[in-house]
């Protein structure tokens, strides 16, 4: 067996690796060059990264999206992290089964919690009872936990995700997965670097200050990956997709409720969706949403009410789902497709003054769907600082406090994914540090499983899953 460490740079693709990534750039050439990686579908985290380790799509691992309604429960859930949710098995199962010796530590992927990897990392906020978020992580084995903080100091949560989000969360995942890498001496290790997500959604890949996160993000690359080789390791660089330039934020849900198809819940004059009595709505989740229907007879009336709708650019019903391998019971009974330049909102409220508390929060678990507007504080606030400053000695002071800053401007979003890009080279990207263990060919996310053994069992076969998998979903889409 070989020591291997995958990199996940997030919203890395081909035509980011270049003069702003000398680090990255220079990697790739050794291993022959970046190559287009035919992203999941849908382009999201989860999806994307279920695709890599089990080398399956959606219909066999039931990872639909980034979170999906759970109809026994009549609840949406985004962003859960037990393993067993994945429903097929993982990369280091098999290689496990291969060598008993093999070892797996998983830094920051996701559905992090409850698995068979011999070392993870998550993070893991402490909810307390009066609403006090505190950041922290979740590990095991569960004394890990005390041994990164010890050494590398608490995780910047806040630098993870939301307005704050930065280079510092990166930083520490790479510290920690170096510190795991020299300690528990993993055969695999699975790191996760989102730095790019942020500014690539904030602004845009046009933007000037994309520049800056893509140097940023290629210094803390060097300072990992010339660790791990110096110790003989293998390095496999793999992004989940690419994040392209939008314009329209689409209101799916207000359509449906405009249609008179979804319900809300009053609540101290507040609306709250309430997903068991509507008869349709959606989780949106970037460029792609599931609509879930309770009435199968009314799926046609549905379906019209989205197609009509400015920035969709297509609609899957069961046909179309099945083509594009996400049949599976998770789903929606339809599944919307932006258009290039358009995304989805979670937003189901018509009047401002009348959203849920959480809309002006970070607030990933209650909201039901995917939120971008997360990243910004509210340009209309008059002293956005001064606002943060109170709240945080509100907190301080052990007073109950909302953190209402983030705004309800959808425009300010420049960057999305989730669609399949109409050009390979804004889509995900693989590289090696070892030329001969690129196969020829194109390449998709469900080849990223065969990758990762053919780089720790040097002689493996490498599984040619993409026209078996991938190939008649990209064509469908």
């Amino acid at each position: 067996m070989k020591r291997t460490v995958v990199v996940d740079v997030v919203g890395l693709t081909p035509r980011l690796v270049g003069p702003d990534t000398p680090f990255l750039a220079k990697l790739a050439a050794r291993g022959g060059g970046a190559r287009p990686l035919r992203p999941a579908f849908p382009a999201v985290t989860c999806t994307a990264q279920a695709n890599m380790l089990t080398g399956t799509t959606p219909r066999e691992h039931g990872i639909v999206a980034n979170g999906w309604y759970f109809r026994d429960l009549a609840e949406v859930f985004l962003w859960r992290q037990s393993n067993r949710l994945v429903e097929r098995e993982k990369v280091w199962e098999e290689a496990r089964r291969r060598d008993p010796s093999f070892r797996c530590a998983k830094m920051f992927w996701w559905f992090n919690m409850y698995g068979s990897t011999d070392a993870s990392v998550t993070p893991r906020p402490i909810y307390c009872a009066d609403g006090l978020k505190l950041p922290d992580i979740y590990s095991d084995p569960p004394e890990l936990r005390d041994e990164l903080v010890r050494t590398l100091g608490e995780f910047p949560l806040f630098d993870f995700w939301g307005p704050r989000a930065s280079i510092r969360s990166s930083e520490w995942i790479a510290r920690a997965a170096r510190q795991v890498f020299d300690e528990r001496q993993p055969t695999l290790s699975l790191v996760y670097l989102p730095h790019l997500d942020y500014d690539l959604q904030r602004f845009g890949p046009d933007d000037p200050r994309t520049r800056i996160a893509l140097r940023a993000i290629d210094d803390v690359c060097a300072e990992l990956v010339e660790h791990v080789e110096r110790a003989g390791a293998r390095v496999l660089v793999v992004s989940e997709y690419g994040i392209t330039p939008v314009t329209r934020p689409v209101h799916v849900n207000r359509a449906l409720r405009e249609a008179g198809l979804l319900r809300v819940r009053e609540e101290l004059g507040t609306e709250k969706l309430d997903p068991g009595a509507s008869d349709a709505f959606a989780v949106a989740d970037h460029q792609v949403a599931h609509v879930y229907v309770k009435d199968p007879h009314r799926i046609a009336e549905v379906r019209a009410v989205l197609e009509r709708l400015p920035g969709v650019e297509r609609v899957l019903g069961e046909e179309e789902k099945r083509a594009a391998h996400l049949d599976h019971p998770r789903s929606g009974e339809l599944v919307c497709v932006a258009a290039e330049d358009a995304w989805f909102t979670y937003y189901f409220w018509t009047d401002d003054a009348r959203a849920p508390d959480y809309a002006r929060t970070v607030d990933i678990h209650r909201k039901p769907g995917y939120d971008p507007a997360e990243l910004f504080v509210d340009p209309a606030l008059r002293a956005p600082g001064l606002r943060v400053a109170w709240r945080l000695a509100q907190k301080k002071l052990g007073m109950r406090y909302l953190l209402d800053v983030i705004p309800l401007d959808a425009s300010l979003v420049r960057g999305s994914h989730g669609r399949i890009p109409d050009d390979p080279h804004d889509g995900a990207v693989v590289f090696s540090s070892e030329p001969d263990l690129l196969p020829a060919g194109d390449l998709a996310a469900e080849d990223v499983r065969s990758l990762i053994l053919r780089h720790v069992f040097p002689r493996a076969p490498c599984e040619a899953s993409t026209q078996r998998a991938s190939g008649p979903a990209h064509e469908a889409l």
